[in-house]
């Protein structure tokens, strides 16, 4: 999970009550706090939190819900292993869990999660889910559609179970959205060598290319049923050459059926 384990966080926090909307609480930073990065020195907000990716806020967070509250939530999202224990024997399950330690996910249960919590499945506040959304908002992208999602990323694992410091996995996981439609993504990458960009930030960028190619197409197969039903209608023919253009149209919707469900098919897959 990395980072991407900030949006159940954000569910848990705004649920609780320890998080109250997108701009508070502020909490300062303080020293003894994960500092890898400049940007997490600073007060920082729920949405400087995902914009910024910070570390110790989420930590902040797991240590006000403490360990009861925060593996009851983990187990009700029936999130990946539901594994919260930590490092062996250190006891820092509240701190550690998600980040390269006991808690594990995979691509389709990032999908699966995701989609029970756009379908609001769980017995939490719907304001939870509804200041989630706010926060998780990355940019909108043509014809009409806008990203939401979080990145993530981290050292690969080696077989002995220790970090590979030179070698990183990243992750960006979410759903496109227009009106009542939807698609939900999870894309996952593993580097076999050491990048120059992190790896989240490039499974962003995978995905966004992935989910732009699908956006296109379907407005590509939208024009063409129109344009096809617009001719069909202007035409004035005979009764037996209505019934043929009635049957073409048909033939026509029923592919625009088949293939904007490939499509969508297509877009879970691409970015599993």
């Amino acid at each position: 999970p990395c980072s991407t384990f900030k949006i159940p966080l954000a569910l848990m926090g705004f649920d609780s009550g320890v998080l109250t909307d997108a701009t508070h609480p502020v909490w300062p930073f303080q020293p003894g706090y994960v500092d890898d990065r400049d940007a997490w020195k600073q007060d920082i907000s729920p949405t400087t939190w995902i914009k910024e990716s910070c570390v110790w806020y989420s930590q902040v967070l797991t240590q006000k819900l403490g360990m009861p509250v925060f593996q009851n939530y983990v187990t009700q999202f029936d999130y990946g292993n539901m594994d919260v224990s930590g490092d062996k024997g250190q006891n820092n399950g509240l701190n550690q869990s998600w980040l390269g330690s006991s808690l594990k996910i995979t691509t389709a249960q990032q999908v699966a999660f995701l989609q029970q919590m756009l379908a609001g499945k769980w017995p939490i506040k719907p304001q939870a889910y509804a200041k989630t959304k706010q926060i998780l908002f990355v940019e909108e992208l043509k014809n009409g559609w806008t990203l939401y999602g979080k990145t993530g990323t981290g050292n690969v694992i080696n077989k002995d179970g220790s970090k590979n410091p030179d070698l990183n996995h990243g992750w960006f996981v979410g759903w496109i959205e227009k009106g009542n439609q939807y698609i939900v993504f999870s894309n996952h990458l593993e580097d076999d060598k050491k990048e120059d960009v992190g790896a989240g930030r490039r499974a962003r960028a995978d995905a966004v290319i992935r989910l732009s190619k699908i956006i296109a197409t379907r407005a590509a197969q939208k024009e063409e049923v129109q344009a096809g039903t617009q001719k069909a209608s202007g035409q004035v023919v005979a009764q037996e050459e209505s019934a043929e253009v009635r049957e073409q149209t048909a033939q026509k919707e029923t592919a625009e059926v088949r293939e904007q469900t490939a499509g969508e098919q297509t877009a879970q897959k691409a970015a599993a």
